[in-house]
């Protein structure tokens, strides 16, 4: 495969979409641009994890088979996101003294700080998981906020408010051995839901504050973003095939003509109508909910000036984000693949995920040599410079 070809997976519970780009032909932006991109139907997934290793794997091999075939080369590698209900974040203070006479923050303080705030990370925070991304959101120096890098500057206490993206160490480890067994070798994962802001929100829209939403068939999962980098991350096992469920039950249908109903696939007078929009809303609702409480949770509801940015399979419900705006009375937007840079080379934001690794691919050089082995598992996955490429300034 040609080091300027870039692929990415996303293992969703509906579809596996895979997404190859080459980076010679790559816009303004530097955004590699897509040049075959296949699907598949999901199978040995609930709720975003891994059942069956198996079955999982085969459904990997047609939709990169598919992407092949339209992209007319062969990849062996590939960029592969982790989603599912596996997922979790926690925020954490940590404090050392700075050990130079001098007072001069070192390296070694700074590896030392680093080692103190995984140390914090509260037990029942960590238990079975591993942590897949830690971001560094803010330093304090003798209580003082401190801007940029602090290496260098002079101080005898040091402050880091980090955040540790982690996930069920299990559900990381199926779905490598899953994407192994198709015949792939796992360059990189990152997680589902902050690979999606990549093309969906603009770098303003991330400076200013804002949600992402994603609601996908049996899982929504959020990412807040600040200042430019993720702060919070949650997902809550409820998606759209609870929506198509309610909708069975609601109007006495069969499941598959439910969904066609759901989708405005299947239209007319043969159901009442209001009914219809009572079932769908009071799901929403719930949904909503979910992702208000997490919004006070962290003290940011009504407080993001760039609003809900909502993507995924069930983002195309009519009037949705009205609905959202009302909700949690702040913007919102269905999200598009093209509002990062302007372009958009597909016809939904579901691909988000899948091209989103490819832009982060782009940079993979940068970051250090990863392993994705069992034991590249045990250590956890670091690749920061790679990652503040991607969201500072």
């Amino acid at each position: 495969m040609a080091r300027n070809i870039i692929t990415g997976i996303d293992v969703g519970t509906n579809f596996v979409k895979v997404v190859i780009a080459d980076t010679r032909l790559s816009g303004e932006r530097g955004s590699p641009k897509p040049i075959g991109a296949g699907v598949a139907e999901s199978r040995g997934l609930r709720h975003g994890y891994v059942t069956n290793v198996r079955d999982v794997s085969e459904s990997i091999r047609r939709a990169v088979k598919a992407a092949e075939d339209k992209a007319g080369v062969k990849i062996k590698k590939a960029f592969v996101a982790v989603g599912g209900i596996g997922l979790g974040s926690v925020v954490v203070s940590s404090a050392i003294m700075t050990s130079r006479a001098d007072a001069e923050i070192s390296e070694m303080d700074l590896a030392k700080l680093h080692d103190q705030s995984e140390k914090d990370i509260p037990a029942a925070a960590i238990a079975n998981r591993r942590i897949i991304h830690e971001v560094p959101l803010q330093w304090k120096i003798d209580g003082s906020v401190a801007l940029g890098s602090v290496l260098g500057s002079t101080g005898n206490k040091i402050e880091q408010k980090t955040l540790f993206i982690t996930c069920l160490e299990h559900h990381v480890t199926d779905l490598i051995a899953a994407v192994n067994e198709a015949g792939i070798e796992v360059e990189d994962v990152m997680a589902a839901p902050v690979v999606a802001g990549f093309v969906t929100m603009t770098k303003a829209q991330k400076v200013a504050g804002c949600i992402l939403a994603n609601i996908g068939a049996e899982t929504v999962s959020v990412a807040v973003f600040e200042n430019n980098m993720p702060t919070s991350l949650e997902v809550f096992p409820i998606g759209s095939t609870d929506i198509t469920n309610d909708i069975a039950l609601g109007l006495k249908v069969p499941l598959e003509e439910a969904e066609q109903i759901k989708i405005g696939a299947i239209t007319g007078s043969t159901f009442p109508r209001k009914k219809l929009e009572e079932i769908i809303a009071a799901r929403l609702s719930d949904i909503f909910e979910l992702i208000e409480t997490h919004l006070r949770k962290i003290g940011r509801n009504g407080l993001l000036p760039a609003g809900i940015v909502i993507t995924g399979g069930g983002s195309g419900l009519n009037s949705l984000d009205t609905m959202a705006k009302v909700a949690l009375k702040l913007p919102s937007r269905i999200g598009s693949i093209g509002a990062a840079d302007g372009k958009s080379s597909f016809k939904d934001s579901t691909w988000a995920v899948a091209y989103g690794l490819c832009i982060w691919g782009v940079h993979a050089d940068e970051g250090p040599e990863i392993d994705a082995s069992t034991e590249f598992l045990k250590k956890g996955f670091r690749a920061l410079r790679r990652w503040f490429k991607q969201f500072l300034p």
